[in-house]
């Protein structure tokens, strides 16, 4: 009997030293995203597909959201790897990402390769006004043709806008304006847009506009070109404009933390994510170029797009220095 008992004793010991991995617990990858929730959904089940052995879980964040949230922990943070970040914030906590020596650049359009090489092209995404044909038509209202028109009075209450300080497409929208026009005159048609916009004033999401189009809660939006497609070829009444002074855009990437480069795990997870789940992205939802040798195409998808002057975009004192003045 005792020998019975030695041994039962022996067996519960060597089972509570065994490592968690053995007891069915899986390795926690964090991973924190702005894309939109039918982007995420997509690369979550890739990941969980590709990686049954761990627990990866995606986190979405506004871009003003996780970009606060990572300046203020640096790289002492529970984010292994981000995905889709816009680039100026990527160089502003660039002391706390990880250089990616393992990393294949060339593929990638010259001028969206940072000379840091932290971070990796994950999406370019352009920026278009975005109508609802239905409503313009029961309103008895035509498509705007330049940006004054939508400072017209029949658009009272009918347009909508991501802040700014809150969205990087808001963002991207006004230093489009400033390049086109210059500071004074570019925050003084903000300053009437705001006359006209719906609903609780800008948006705190870039994708706000685009909802509000479908909700029947704005006529016109200022949002995003692939975000508006997708609705498109989901049956909503929306239809895709670019003005003369071009769509504005922005290249957001991915990284990894810094410190995570040597976690042999995050590193299968992050290369996975750049070889695979990011040209996947392009095919199903936001085909504007980033490679230098692939290209995607999209039902609705416009063919050509006007890319309007964007200089800046990358320069953190320049956004910072214009949403100071931002009053909204």
């Amino acid at each position: 009997m005792r020998k019975k008992l030695t041994l039962a004793l022996a067996a519960v010991m060597l089972l509570s030293a065994l490592p968690l991995s053995s007891c069915g617990s899986k390795k926690s990858i964090t991973i924190y995203a702005t894309s939109e929730d039918y982007r995420i959904e997509n690369a979550q089940k890739m990941f969980d597909e590709k990686f049954p052995e761990y627990d990866i879980h995606i986190e979405y964040k506004s871009t003003g959201d996780l970009s606060s949230k990572l300046i203020a922990e640096g790289d002492n943070t529970d984010c292994d790897i981000i995905m889709e970040l816009e680039n100026a914030y990527m160089e502003k906590i660039s002391d706390s990402l990880a250089e990616l020596k393992d990393v294949d650049f060339s593929v990638y359009k010259d001028t969206y390769v940072p000379d840091s090489r932290k971070y990796v092209p994950f999406v370019i995404s352009s920026g278009s006004i975005v109508v609802n044909t239905k409503l313009l038509a029961e309103k008895n209202l035509t498509v705007p043709e330049t940006y004054d028109d939508l400072l017209k009075p029949e658009y009272k209450g009918l347009i909508s806008m991501p802040s700014p300080k809150s969205s990087s497409t808001g963002y991207i929208f006004l230093l489009n304006l400033v390049n086109a026009w210059g500071e004074e005159k570019a925050f003084t048609f903000f300053d009437g847009l705001a006359e006209n916009i719906s609903g609780a004033g800008f948006t705190s999401s870039g994708s706000g506009p685009i909802q509000n189009l479908i909700m029947g809660e704005a006529v016109i939006g200022l949002g995003m070109t692939h975000q508006a497609v997708t609705e498109i070829n989901n049956g909503e009444p929306l239809e895709v404009h670019f003005l003369a002074e071009g769509s504005p855009y922005d290249v957001y990437s991915s990284a990894v933390i810094k410190g995570k480069e040597t976690d042999e795990d995050v590193m299968k997870v992050f290369d996975y994510l750049v070889n695979e789940i990011t040209p996947k992205d392009k095919e199903l939802y936001a085909p504007e170029t980033i490679y230098k040798d692939r290209t995607f195409t999209k039902p609705n998808y416009p063919e050509t797009i006007p890319y309007g002057d964007m200089s800046g975009i990358s320069d953190i004192s320049v956004k910072d220095s214009l949403l100071s003045k931002w009053k909204y």
